[in-house]
């Protein structure tokens, strides 16, 4: 027997409340009845005895304190889930947006998901090709890591997200998927999103998730988990290495920001609740690989960093729990640059251990070493020339400037749909880097230097030879 509830005790944003009833679970649940016939979804987010506050994941608009009904599950909110979700649109709340009939389920999870035991933990290693240089060479993408993209509002990131997603493979031929989620975005950007994986024959291996500006804002919270728990499902389930890619994790914490400030919690930092750290652990914390399971589940969150200010609780807090981050750079992108990543504070912390002879080249770790400390070298220099000027600087030092104006233009830059290989990227690393004296790659082995570097300037070519989608 279903036994609904009739009438509310107080309707408060997207929050109700209701009195007089019993045998509840902190995250049920409830079916919402209106007078119009229409139903709405919610979950018991607090109790108090035998009062219940309800999120109501619609809105409250044109409820009746009356006569609304509400149905307790019994159970959590739970997606259900098919091999089928390939090639399929959902919204943020996992219902289909595309046209085509309901998943027919062979199984539902619970979106909130389980904590990895870290005892059953897989150390993370091989890596995902991006087909994008500044990524792949320098802040190598690990399977079952999570690697924040840090950008700025209006920045390409919504296009470095998408060439991620087209471009990522693995190496081999082991089954991969793309689990896209997308919070808060306009109309036209989820149109963008629609038509790009439609257009590059990408869809049928990616899911995705889409959460309007104009939906409620309080479907944003469930956005991500619902995206995570298909992940898992294609991951631990069926086998596939999934790559997770969600945008923008800010327009998350701000919805999250908003129904905390609904509940009349006091707020920390930037007015963002107290557990914004241990929220974003419980998204961020379901990548990686599990023992005895052949898949695995790795993460790119993407974040626009309010003022591009990376001390943000935003970034900040992003930057405790993951392992590393790329940093999209405002200047890098005024001068044309795309992807305009700011190598020097980016960093790929698993990346040692998924490079190398096994994986990629015998070279990698050492060219990716000299890139970085030349580029940073390049840094200091500008900043010398700007108070000295360009014409009193030493040849070395001028020649760090031609290194740094190349590095940019042909390693950093690359079309949008340029998808370079890993022995691509390194092969024109060294191109580069042989553009400095010898007595300058101070981080290679003679071996490498022996083997890669170009003695003779002019047989350098920088012509494209890669795949373009």
């Amino acid at each position: 027997m279903i036994l609904r509830y009739k009438g509310l005790s107080d309707i408060k944003g997207s929050l109700i409340a209701i009195q007089d009833v019993k045998d509840l679970v902190f995250d049920e649940a409830v079916d919402i009845y209106l007078d119009d016939g229409s139903s709405r979804r919610g979950r018991v987010i607090q109790i108090e005895g035998d009062k219940a506050i309800i999120q109501v994941f619609e809105g409250t608009r044109f409820m009746s304190l009356l006569n609304s009904q509400l149905h307790f599950t019994g159970k959590p909110i739970e997606l259900a889930l098919s091999p089928d979700i390939l090639g399929r649109v959902f919204s943020g709340s996992g219902v289909p947006i595309d046209g085509f009939n309901d998943i027919s389920a062979d199984k539902y999870m619970d979106i909130n998901g389980l904590p990895m035991n870290p005892v059953s933990r897989v150390y993370p290693q091989n890596y995902i090709c991006t087909g994008i240089s500044s990524i792949d060479a320098l802040s190598t993408l690990i399977r079952g890591q999570k690697l924040p993209i840090f950008s700025g509002s209006g920045m390409k990131h919504n296009e470095l997200a998408i060439q991620i997603a087209k471009q990522a493979s693995l190496d081999g031929n082991e089954n991969f998927a793309i689990v896209f989620a997308a919070m808060g975005i306009k109309n036209d950007v989820s149109s963008y999103f629609k038509n790009e994986f439609r257009n590059s024959g990408a869809l049928d291996r990616v899911s995705m998730f889409i959460n309007l500006s104009n939906d409620p804002v309080i479907e944003r919270i469930l956005t991500p988990r619902v995206a995570l728990t298909a992940a898992e499902y294609l991951a631990f389930d069926l086998g596939y290495h999934v790559l997770v890619i969600m945008t923008d994790m800010t327009s998350y914490a701000e919805a999250l920001r908003e129904f905390s400030s609904s509940k009349g919690e006091i707020p920390g930092r930037k007015g963002y609740p107290g557990y914004l750290y241990s929220d974003f652990s419980s998204l961020y914390e379901r990548a990686g690989m599990l023992k005895g399971k052949k898949g695995s589940v790795t993460q790119i969150p993407i974040l626009t960093m309010p003022g591009d200010d990376i001390t943000h609780p935003i970034p900040d807090l992003t930057g405790y729990i993951t392992e590393g981050q790329i940093v999209l750079s405002r200047s890098l992108e005024r001068e044309g640059i795309y992807p305009a990543i700011d190598i020097l504070p980016s960093l790929s912390r698993l990346m040692k251990d998924g490079i190398g002879e096994k994986f990629t080249r015998e070279d990698h770790a050492s060219l990716a070493d000299q890139l970085f400390a030349s580029y940073a070298k390049v840094q200091e220099i500008r900043s010398l020339a700007s108070v000295i000027g360009e014409d009193d600087l030493g040849e070395v030092d001028k020649t760090y400037l031609d290194f740094g104006k190349k590095f940019e233009r042909y390693f950093l830059n690359q079309r949008e749909n340029e998808k370079r290989s890993i022995e691509f990227t390194l092969d024109l690393g060294w191109k580069i880097l042989s553009f400095l004296p010898v007595s300058e790659l101070t981080r290679l082995k003679d071996e490498f230097i022996e083997k890669y570097y170009i003695k003779d300037k002019e047989d350098i070519s920088f012509e494209t030879e890669c795949e373009f989608l």
